[in-house]
C-alpha cells in the first residue's frame, strides 16, 4: 500500500479538478473547492469507505467550524492510520488553516491510498447512511449542489429586463446600459475559468519549486562532502567537482571526467608494478643466502689462523694417519 510516496510520486501531479471529482463521486458530495474538506471530516469518511467499520463516524464532525472542532477529526483520522499502521504525517495545523497546497497534497495522497486498497473498488458502500451517524451529516447530505447555470440566467434575465425598460425612457441611457451589460458578461463567463487556470499554475509552479530545492539540496550535500580535508585532493574528488562547477551544459564535462579517473589508474599502475612471486622462491633464496654465509665464515676462519695453530692442525692430521701427509 501507498503509505509512503516520495515528492515526485504521480500521485501529487493529479489535477485539483480530478480530486474533486473524486470526492464528489465516492462520498456524494458536493464540493466545489478542495480546502472545503479542511475541516478532515471528508478525510475520516474516505477511510471508511476502503476500511468499512474502522472508523467510529459518530464522533467525526462534519459541522465543524471551528479549530478545536477540526482537530478532533484529525485526532480520529490518526487513531485509523495508527490501528492500520500506517505511517504518515498529519500537518493538522497547516491543515485546519485551509490553505489550497496544503489540503491538495494531503488529498492526492488520500486518492493515491484509497486507490491502492482493493484497485479503488468500493463494495456496497452507502455515504449517505454512513454519514448520517455524523454530528452535522444530514445537513451535509441534504446541501443542494450550486447551480451555476441557473443563476447566471437569472441575472441575464435581469439584465434584459432593466435593459428593456430604460431603452422606453430614454436613448442615451439604454446605450450606456448595454454596453456596461456587454462589459459585464465576459467577465462573469471567463473569470473563473481564469481563477482555476491561475490556481492550477500555481500549483504547478510550486511542485516545481519542491522539486528544485531537493535536487539543490542534494548537490549541495556533495559539494559539502566533496570539501573535507580528507578526500578533497583524490582524483575521484576533482572529476566530481569538475561536473558540478562546469558553467555550460557540454557532454564533454563527463567525459573529461572521466579521462581524469582513467589517467591517474594508468599512473597508479606504472609507479607501482605488481609482480607475482612464487611461495617456494623466497626459501630457496634464504637457504643460498645461509650457504654463502656459511663459506664466508669458514674462509674467514682460515686466514685468522696463526702459524702455529696451523702447524698444531697439520701434525694432528699426520698422528691420525690421513692420506693427505706423505712423508
Amino acid at each position: 500500500m501507498a503509505t509512503n510516496i516520495g515528492i515526485m510520486d504521480s500521485a501529487y501531479f493529479v489535477g485539483r479538478s480530478e480530486i474533486l471529482a473524486w470526492i464528489n463521486s465516492t462520498l456524494q458530495l458536493n464540493l466545489s473547492k478542495v480546502e472545503e474538506a479542511c475541516s478532515g471530516a471528508v478525510h475520516c469518511q474516505l477511510m471508511d469507505a476502503v476500511h468499512p467499520g474502522i472508523v467510529p463516524m459518530h464522533k467525526v464532525k462534519f459541522d465543524a467550524k471551528n479549530e478545536y472542532e477540526m482537530i478532533q477529526n484529525y485526532k480520529v483520522l490518526q487513531d485509523v492510520f495508527n490501528k492500520l499502521k500506517i505511517i504518515k504525517h498529519i500537518e493538522v495545523n497547516k491543515l485546519v488553516k485551509g490553505r489550497p497546497l496544503d489540503n491538495l497534497e494531503f488529498m492526492q495522497w488520500m486518492k493515491r491510498y484509497c486507490d491502492s486498497v482493493n484497485g479503488g473498488v468500493l463494495h456496497s458502500y452507502n455515504p449517505l447512511e454512513r454519514r448520517d451517524a455524523c454530528k452535522g451529516g444530514k445537513e451535509v447530505s441534504k446541501k443542494p449542489a450550486p447551480s451555476q447555470s441557473s443563476t447566471k440566467s437569472s441575472t441575464a434575465a435581469a439584465k434584459t429586463q432593466s435593459a428593456h425598460n430604460v431603452r422606453k425612457n430614454d436613448v442615451s441611457s439604454v446605450t450606456n446600459t448595454n454596453q456596461s451589460v456587454k462589459a459585464l458578461r465576459p467577465c462573469s463567463s471567463v473569470g473563473p475559468a481564469y481563477e482555476q487556470q491561475i490556481t492550477e499554475l500555481k500549483l504547478s509552479v510550486d511542485s516545481l519549486e519542491k522539486e528544485r530545492d531537493f535536487y539543490f539540496a542534494k548537490l549541495r550535500d556533495i559539494e559539502i562532502l566533496c570539501q573535507c580535508p580528507e578526500i578533497e585532493n583524490l582524483t575521484v574528488v576533482e572529476a566530481i567537482k569538475r561536473i558540478l562547477y562546469a558553467t555550460d551544459d557540454d557532454a564533454s564535462v563527463v567525459a573529461e571526467a572521466q579521462a581524469m579517473i582513467t589517467q591517474h589508474q594508468n599512473q597508479a599502475e606504472r609507479l607501482s608494478p605488481i609482480s607475482e612471486v612464487p611461495e617456494d622462491r623466497p626459501k630457496a633464496d634464504a637457504q643460498k643466502r645461509k650457504n654463502i654465509i656459511n663459506v664466508d665464515v669458514d674462509a674467514a676462519a682460515c686466514t685468522t689462523l696463526s702459524p702455529r695453530q696451523r702447524i698444531s692442525e697439520a701434525s694432528d692430521v699426520h698422528c691420525s694417519g690421513s692420506p693427505l701427509i706423505s712423508y
